[in-house]
């Protein structure tokens, strides 16, 4: 795979300062490693290196005559560097010629729809768990922002070569089972006409009466006659079944796939619970105290001790998140990803703990927070009430602005920052629609291309004819944009970031609206028009590449 610009220049500092030792110029062989960056001004060049400051202790030079030095023994074969110049305390600064932008567009067209793919992963595994929404109710606005970056995190890392499986954990045991089904076993009697009190810590939508109501057409009033406790646990059964079946369908209107859907139920079923608390209790992790069972993860960082099994001898989720963590690794992964609700961060040192525990690394277990979502129609905040069981649902956001909007807008800032959407902007045909603003640049440049087929032009081949004929400072622009796509996908892989993807497409298309308002692509000048239909070619390429990244559809027409 062809190297980047930010890697050639890097590996020509390195070779000039290895020469720069070689004729005795540099004492030293060692140069530690260094960065190259994209200055924040144009007149500070194109790319600059540190090379000559973080050298300095090792060579016992000031930066600046390093900096002389390693300009001095630059070996240019290709001619990419048109000026260099030191600035400030020894930074080098590199101008590079319009010329050499056009291998980037090669590569680009070569590579076609694994343009930005890497292989940093190394095929290790690594399962991403998000949404995991207990299924006590649908699927809310702020579940459809996890499962847009859970997915999206997901596809990066897939890209950047890792091996991933994406699991839904299904929380289908414990305390809010049970008061599901109670909240639809009061339903229920009410609608066979009797009058019970409706307690506020059960669930209040609309919801439990549409399910209560499907159990009553189906048994009668069967379930009158049952015990008590088994009465709820068939209306807790079917209501969970139910609900999941809609997150299911909910998901999969949002593009969202998962490889495996686990229920917690299994791990008591299966007996894995008391055998992960028996086994860190032989180790002595585990001990008894007032009557409960505490996990000593005040060992591995945590702030106190955290209770597994309470006095009653009721598990704490705590206890099946243990297992749970457990169990994933026992399945060979190298690492697990979870992507959490934010107001879950208190309870990563404790998670943390259980699976340093376990003899795993702490980097082994990572936890990606998601911060709330304010839902907007045209700037107003959309009244919701939570004790009314009232909330808008990823179903209705979906139905109203198409799974693209939501996906594009969920993925427009970084996770763990609060996120204002509005829903009136999200079905705009505008500029002021971010989603639309990019696909749209797919859409046109389709329409150019189509164009020009039908004018006879012959499609170019970068491969065969480097362009030469891009050097407005536009096309310049968008040439060193696209050339940072690579990186930017490696990083989001990385930092487990996918807004960066976004925010990269974001500067593509303004790039591109802005050319394609001052530049005509299909001229009356042949070369010239090769050279530009190249340019489009290429940017619609890293466009499809990067909106299928965050799950998002490329329309050839808008």
């Amino acid at each position: 795979m062809m190297m980047t610009m930010k890697e050639r220049i890097r590996d020509l500092v390195l070779k000039a300062a290895e020469r720069a030792h070689e004729s005795g110029v540099l004492p030293s062989s060692a140069f530690p490693p260094m960065a190259v960056e994209e200055p924040k001004l144009e007149a500070h060049g194109d790319y600059s290196s540190n090379m000559a400051m973080v050298a300095a202790s090792v060579q016992k030079m000031a930066p600046r005559k390093i900096a002389e030095a390693i300009i001095n023994h630059l070996d240019d074969p290709e001619g990419i560097i048109r000026k260099t110049e030191i600035a400030g305390p020894g930074f080098i600064n590199f101008f590079i010629g319009p010329a050499a932008w056009g291998p980037v567009l090669g590569a680009i067209h070569e590579a076609d729809e694994t343009f930005g793919r890497s292989t940093i992963g190394r095929n290790e595994r690594v399962q991403v768990e998000f949404v995991s929404a207990n299924p006590t109710g649908p699927l809310h606005v702020g579940h459809g922002r996890g499962a847009a970056v859970g997915d999206t995190v997901a596809n990066i890392l897939e890209w950047c070569g890792y091996e991933v499986q994406r699991e839904y954990y299904i929380n289908d045991s414990g305390r809010q089972i049970n008061t599901l089904g109670r909240s639809v076993f009061m339903r229920y009697q009410e609608q066979t006409g009797q009058s019970v009190p409706f307690p506020e810590d059960c669930y209040q939508g609309d919801y439990i009466r549409d399910l209560a109501g499907e159990l009553k057409a189906r048994h009668g009033e069967a379930l009158l006659s049952m015990d008590e406790d088994a009465a709820v646990d068939t209306c807790a059964r079917y209501a969970a079944d139910q609900i999941l079946a809609g997150i299911r369908e909910d998901l999969t209107a949002f593009n969202v796939r998962f490889d495996r859907w686990f229920s917690e139920q299994s791990l008591y079923d299966s007996g894995k619970v008391d055998r992960a608390i028996q086994d860190f209790r032989a180790q002595g992790l585990i001990y008894e105290k007032d009557g409960a069972l505490w996990f000593k993860t005040t060992d591995y960082g945590d702030e106190k001790d955290r209770v597994v099994v309470r006095a009653n001898g009721v598990n704490t989720y705590f206890a099946s998140d243990i297992a749970y963590h457990k169990d994933k690794f026992q399945q060979g992964f190298d690492r697990v990803i979870d992507v959490w609700g934010a107001d879950h961060h208190g309870y990563i040192p404790r998670m943390t703990a259980s699976v340093e525990a376990a003899g795993l690394r702490r980097d082994q277990f990572q936890v990606i927070l998601v911060q709330l979502v304010n839902l907007l129609r045209g700037g107003e905040p959309v009244a919701m009430s939570s004790r009314a069981g009232e909330f808008v649902t990823l179903q209705e956001v979906v139905d109203e602005v198409g799974a693209d909007a939501a996906r594009f807008i969920f993925l427009t800032r970084h996770q763990d920052s609060k996120l204002d959407f509005d829903l009136e902007v999200a079905k705009q045909k505008t500029n002021d629609n971010p989603v639309y603003y990019v696909q749209y640049v797919h859409a046109r440049i389709s329409s150019i291309l189509a164009k020009a087929g039908e004018r006879g032009v012959p499609e170019p081949d970068p491969g065969k004819n480097v362009p030469t004929r891009l050097d407005t400072p536009e096309e310049i622009g968008l040439l060193k944009m696209m050339s940072r796509f690579p990186e930017v996908v490696e990083t989001a892989g990385r930092l487990l970031e996918p807004h960066r993807i976004t925010y990269c497409l974001m500067e593509l298309a303004s790039g591109f609206h802005a050319y394609y308002n001052k530049h005509r692509v299909l001229t009356d000048d042949p070369d010239l028009t090769a050279d530009r239909l190249c340019l489009v070619q290429a940017i619609k390429i890293i466009i499809r590449n990067g909106l299928r990244l965050l799950g998002v559809s490329t329309p050839e027409t808008m």
